[in-house]
């Protein structure tokens, strides 16, 4: 277990292999561990330093008692990213999120594209009003705080939500949820709600990559037509089985898309 120390709080990550600097980002009430199988795919290529992030209020990273209620909207986000690197000396480097961490990934790379050479999303929204519906309830504060206070509620939407799922999916989302704050629990999903990056996906330059689920039920895949028509520099890859969570339901071919797009020359995606 690694960490540093920010004014926000800890930030907790895990790290593996040698080679090319390459940061995941977990979506909402995940943790670093939705990458733990990718990770050691990437390392064993030999190419790859891969480096694992806990958003503030997530898994194993903590938040001070000062720290704002902007620590756990997108933009906050984006400067816990942009702090982990200052930290660790990495000057420029590929970002990939799944869901929520791939709307931090996009907007990392749109307020610093120098320090963002490739940028991946896994089932994330561009524009938040394409999350399903109970999660945007989620982001209502008092919804939010009587959810948490009765957790049958929380447990028969979950079960509802990830009924079709994998036990492997269903089991980390029930274990991660439990190490959410109420806070960044409807802070960070009620900021995603509110966000939306369509007018801004223009200005992308870099490799821009977007993997999504054909059957995911989270996040919708219209996301991908998004990217597609917004971005020159794209590639997608839609994954014919996968719902939320491709890196569990498809790993081999996961792997792969995320290996090609990686080792493709930023001057040339498509």
């Amino acid at each position: 277990m690694s960490s540093i120390v920010t004014h926000q709080g800890i930030l907790h990550y895990e790290s593996i292999g040698r080679g090319q600097p390459v940061i995941l980002l977990h979506g909402w009430i995940n943790s670093w561990d939705v990458w733990r199988d990718s990770m050691i795919a990437l390392a064993k290529t030999g190419q790859y330093r891969v480096y694992a992030l806990d958003f503030w209020g997530f898994g194993d990273s903590a938040t001070a008692s000062r720290s704002s209620v902007n620590s756990f909207q997108i933009a906050g986000y984006v400067e816990m990213v942009h702090q982990f690197m200052e930290v660790l000396g990495i000057q420029r480097t590929p970002v990939f999120g799944h869901s929520m961490g791939g709307t931090v990934a996009l907007q990392m790379a749109l307020t610093y594209p120098e320090r963002v050479s490739k940028v991946a999303v896994v089932g994330s929204p561009i524009f938040g009003r394409s999350l399903n519906p109970f999660l945007q309830l989620a982001g209502y504060g008092a919804i939010a705080k009587l959810v948490w206070r009765y957790p049958f509620v929380l447990n028969t939407i979950m079960h509802i939500l990830l009924a079709r799922d994998s036990k492997v999916v269903r089991n980390m989302i029930f274990r991660d949820v439990q190490r959410a704050t109420t806070e960044s629990f409807f802070r960070s999903i009620g900021d995603l709600r509110e966000t939306d990056l369509r007018d801004k996906l223009p200005h992308l330059q870099i490799p821009t990559m977007g993997i999504y689920g054909k059957k995911d039920n989270i996040v919708s895949p219209v996301n991908a037509k998004l990217l597609c028509e917004s971005v020159s520099n794209h590639h997608i890859s839609m994954m014919e089985r996968s719902r939320h969570f491709p890196m569990v339901d498809e790993p081999e071919g996961f792997i792969q898309a995320l290996d090609v797009f990686l080792k493709t020359p930023e001057y040339n995606i498509n």
